[in-house]
């Protein structure tokens, strides 16, 4: 019995560490975390889009005295696209506004990671959105390819 309720913790454990990582897009940046940061900060005042914040977590951590490697994410967005897909799914709005994730792993390898918009169509699911996700997949593309290159 004991055996077989291991088993079934160390399956729930390994289905849960599937999960975690699913639906995220993960590009490695040739920059530093700072820099990927700056450079996502830049195309979003280029092209318009609204920042709502910069958290700068590894900066967090040591006004509290811990550490953490460098971790920074940058939330932002657009009403006249988030709207759209809250129309289609209102639950959609628990992922919005858009979050990009940048983080220096332990090989000092510096990655941008965000939700990939086709994830939350099935998460949410959603019907009818496909024109508005194939937008916001293309921005964030654009976004990653710039910040980390």
């Amino acid at each position: 019995m004991k055996k077989y309720a291991v088993a079934a913790v160390a399956s729930m454990m390994v289905a849960f560490s599937v999960h975690a990582d699913n639906g995220l897009i993960k590009i490695q940046s040739a920059h530093s975390v700072a820099q990927t940061a700056d450079n996502i900060e830049g195309f979003l005042k280029e092209k318009g889009l609204t920042q709502f914040a910069r958290i700068n977590h590894a900066a967090n951590a040591e006004k509290v005295g811990l550490e953490l490697r460098p971790t920074e994410v940058i939330i932002f967005g657009n009403p006249k696209v988030g709207t759209p897909l809250m129309q289609c799914a209102q639950s959609v709005a628990i992922d919005l506004p858009q979050k990009m994730l940048i983080s220096q792993d332990a090989e000092n390898n510096v990655w941008l990671t965000y939700n990939d918009p086709m994830y939350l169509k099935e998460r949410h699911n959603m019907e009818g959105c496909e024109k508005v996700l194939e937008k916001v997949s293309k921005v964030l593309g654009a976004i990653s390819k710039t910040a980390t290159k």
